[in-house]
C-alpha cells in the first residue's frame, strides 16, 4: 500500500499551524530559555514533544473519544491543567529576576535536565484542549481506512515537528543579544511570565467541551 502523502501533508499543515500559535508551551520554553539556559529550554522542548506521543497514543487507542465525551474526565483534566499553570505562575512571580547567562540565582535554582523535561511534558499533557484537538485532527483529516502503522508515523512526525519548532525557539531566545534584552527587564520578566501563566490558567479553567 502506497503511503498517503496527501493526507500526511494536510495533517502536518494543520498541526504545524496550531504548533506555532503562542500558548502555554511557548511561554514555558521562553521562560526556560531566559531564566535558565539553552540546555534547559531544549529539554523542556523535548518534554513537550514527548507528550505529543502520549496524546497520539491514546487518540489511536480510542481513549481520546472517551475523554472528549465524558464531562467528568474532561473537567478533571481541565482543573488539573489550570492548577498546574497557576503553580507555574506563582513560581515565576516568586523567582528572582534573571541576571546573567547560565548562572542560577537565589530563589530560582537551576533545574536538572529531567526536571526541565518534566515541566514541558506536564505543560502539554495537562492541556484539555490538546485532547480535543488531537481527536478533531484524526477524525476529520485521517481516513478510517488508513493503516494503524501509518497513523503511528503521523504521530511520530508531529512529535518531531514540535520539537524542531521549539528547538528553534530555544536557540533564538538564548542568543546573547536577545537574552540581554530580557535581562534588562529585571523583575518585570517574572511578572509578565507569571501573569501570562495566570491568564492561560483562566483560559483552561473556562474551557468547555464541544
Amino acid at each position: 500500500m502506497a503511503f498517503p502523502w496527501l493526507e500526511w501533508a494536510g495533517l502536518m499543515l494543520a498541526f504545524g499551524i496550531n504548533a506555532v500559535i503562542p500558548g502555554a508551551d511557548f511561554a514555558m520554553v521562553l521562560r526556560q530559555a531566559i531564566a535558565h539556559d539553552r540546555r534547559a529550554s531544549l529539554f523542556t522542548s523535548a518534554g513537550i514533544a514527548a507528550s505529543i506521543l502520549v496524546h497520539g497514543s491514546y487518540t489511536l487507542l480510542g481513549v481520546g473519544v472517551i475523554v472528549g465525551q465524558s464531562l467528568l474526565l474532561f473537567n478533571i483534566l481541565k482543573w488539573a491543567g489550570a492548577a498546574y499553570l497557576m503553580w507555574l505562575a506563582l513560581s515565576a512571580l516568586r523567582s528572582a529576576p534573571p541576571t546573567a547567562p547560565d548562572i542560577a540565582v537565589a530563589g530560582d535554582v537551576k533545574r536538572g535536565d529531567w526536571a526541565a523535561f518534566g515541566l514541558g511534558f506536564l505543560t502539554n499533557l495537562l492541556n484539555p484542549k490538546a485532547v480535543l484537538f488531537f481527536l478533531a485532527l484524526f477524525t476529520t483529516l485521517v481516513s478510517a481506512q488508513t493503516a494503524g502503522e501509518v497513523k503511528i508515523v503521523y504521530v511520530a512526525c508531529m512529535s518531531i515537528m514540535l520539537f524542531a519548532w521549539f528547538a528553534l525557539v530555544s536557540v533564538f531566545f538564548t542568543t546573547a543579544n536577545i537574552r540581554q534584552g530580557f535581562f534588562r527587564l529585571g523583575r518585570w520578566f517574572n511578572r509578565v511570565t507569571g501573569i501570562t501563566f495566570i491568564l492561560l490558567a483562566v483560559r483552561v479553567a473556562v474551557s468547555q467541551q464541544h
